[in-house]
């Protein structure tokens, strides 16, 4: 039995539709839009990375009574995840917007 919703109800958003993901329509994206999205995502990734190793590094020095560098966060773990992020997102936001481009021609 599949329940129906009143006719003057919102429609529920799609989540992980074709082109949609969280509701938004990444299939619908300009050019500029786009990247602009995929280099947020990267510099995110690049920001949540070297916490994370900032983080650990921290607590590695105060368990190993070591004295790594912080800076090791940034290029050996912030700065490469950031930018394989920022690629794989270009890449995958570019394939949407070639494909609504050829789809539409």
């Amino acid at each position: 039995m599949t329940r129906t919703s009143p006719s003057n109800a919102p429609p529920t958003p799609r989540t992980f539709a074709n082109g949609y993901v969280f509701g938004m329509p990444l299939g619908k994206l300009g050019w500029f839009a786009s990247l602009l999205m995929g280099v947020a995502s990267g510099f995110m990734a690049f920001f949540a990375s070297t916490f994370c190793a900032i983080v650990f590094i921290l607590i590695y020095n105060s368990v190993a009574h070591n004295a790594l560098d912080f800076a090791l966060s940034y290029r050996r773990v912030g700065l490469p995840f950031g930018i394989i992020v920022m690629v794989l997102a270009l890449g995958t936001l570019a394939t949407l917007w070639l494909r609504r481009i050829l789809r539409l021609s």
